[in-house]
């Protein structure tokens, strides 16, 4: 897990920015959907030969990069304890200034510095590697200077978020985790309220959907009518995910005043009416069944859990090791480094588990998408399973992942599962009814 987003959220926005989107990926838009009867013959989500190898070899590859990223960013912690380099950067940044919030705006900066050179190298895998197999179409030029922005952003919200940690540690030196988780939660609500307003178009251009697709607006009304929810045009987006990558997807972002549905225009592009309308269905699910606040309140408790664990660990740690790393306690500055170590290791260990609820809350977003387009599109179970082989065929999602990788990596469920529920549901049959809505 990279540092940046460590100290951008302490954990939290990592876990909570990110938006509830349908991802998965893609596909055969253009064809007619096959009859009911061929469907629930063979694999759900199919791949041909030469594409089959290519998705396996870019998948097995991306997710041995996770678990080295992951591995190398807890290890490089460890070398900049172990070698002194935080007691160097400790020095530097109180040599250099008497103001407390000079120091940490210095400490944090070397910090960053140091990671962001270690982690480089991977990060230039990456995306030579979503490059190579065809995920994305970002010159190298845009992308360094994505890189530069996000690290400034990082530097600015982390130092706030440094500052206040370390005033939580003053004032409250046996609290300060339950001071700090207040804080944090916070930081994560404005983060997720901010992030659409401020963040976001930093990255990429948004515009309102009527303005380029007012057809396509009109059609996706028809769904937020059979819905009997509020979604105005105003807040629905199209992003030109275009200039940078070529899987699709469509997402929930936002809080309150800034809560919107956005729709990257690959989808737009290149999937049917039928189509988007089922995938803006799973979103408005999202924007419906309150999935944010949802995974807000859980991730809350998730991070009590770790920022009580992380106050214990820490303290057990300088205690052990803080002579031979020259941290003498929790307030000075090379501690952090201990901190973002345990949260990292702790991150690590809770994965699993938020994903999981994050498996939970993208099905039942998938049965409400496949609920809304009932009678709007001739055939729902269809539409849904063309929409999964289009998502997936386009991202080269793997028909059949390891079940360790889904269980510790997946935010969604696998796209063949998703794929064979959305041929296979049909809640109108005698004897049944949907989950969402009224027959």
């Amino acid at each position: 897990m990279r540092l940046r987003f460590l100290l951008l959220s302490l954990l939290g926005c990592l876990m909570l920015c990110a938006p509830l989107g349908i991802s998965a990926q893609s596909g055969a838009g253009g064809q007619e959907p096959a009859t009911v009867e061929a469907r629930k013959t063979g694999d759900a989500y199919t791949l041909p030969p030469e594409t089959m190898k290519k998705a396996v070899a870019y998948r097995r590859t991306r997710t041995a990069l996770g678990f080295v990223e992951t591995g190398w960013g807890i290890l490089q912690l460890l070398l900049v304890l172990s070698f002194g380099i935080a007691y160097r950067m400790r020095n530097v940044a109180v040599n250099l200034t008497k103001k407390r919030w000079g120091q940490g705006a210095i400490f944090v900066l070397e910090l960053l510095i140091v990671t962001s050179l270690l982690n480089l190298p991977l990060e230039l895998f990456g995306h030579h590697l979503a490059v190579a197999y065809g995920q994305s179409v970002q010159g190298w030029g845009t992308w360094f200077w994505d890189q530069a922005k996000s690290f400034a952003l990082t530097w600015g919200i982390g130092l706030l978020l440094v500052m206040a940690l370390f005033f939580t540690v003053r004032k409250y030196p046996k609290g300060w985790w339950l001071a700090f988780w207040g804080v944090a939660m916070g930081a994560v609500v404005a983060g997720i309220f901010a992030s659409p307003l401020i963040i976001d178009p930093l990255f990429n251009k948004f515009e309102p959907l009527q303005a380029s697709n007012p057809a396509l607006v009109a059609r996706l009304e028809q769904v937020v009518k059979r819905g009997g929810v509020s979604i105005p045009p105003e807040r629905m987006y199209l992003m030109k995910a275009s200039e940078k990558v070529t899987g699709l997807n469509a997402y929930v972002t936002g809080f309150g005043a800034s809560k919107r549905v956005v729709v990257w225009d690959t989808s737009i592009a290149k999937g049917t009416p039928d189509e988007i309308s089922f995938i803006f269905g799973h979103e408005m699910g999202h924007y419906v069944l309150n999935h944010i606040p949802k995974m807000l309140a859980f991730i809350g408790v998730v991070l009590l859990l770790m920022f009580y664990l992380g106050f214990r660990a820490v303290g057990w740690l300088i205690a052990r090791y803080g002579r031979a790393w020259r941290v003498p306690t929790q307030n000075d500055w090379g501690a952090l480094v201990v901190m973002v170590l345990v949260l990292s290791v702790l991150s690590f260990v809770t994965e699993p588990l938020i994903n999981a609820d994050s498996r939970m809350e993208e099905h039942e977003a998938d049965v409400y998408g496949l609920e809304a387009i009932h009678g709007i599109v001739a055939d729902p179970q269809g539409v849904g399973q063309a929409a999964f082989q289009l998502l997936g065929e386009t991202s080269l999602a793997d028909p059949h992942p390891s079940p360790f990788v889904v269980f510790w990596t997946y935010t969604h469920p696998d796209i063949s599962s998703r794929a064979a529920f959305a041929r296979d549901y049909n809640p109108w049959v005698a004897g049944q009814s949907p989950q969402f809505f009224k027959k």
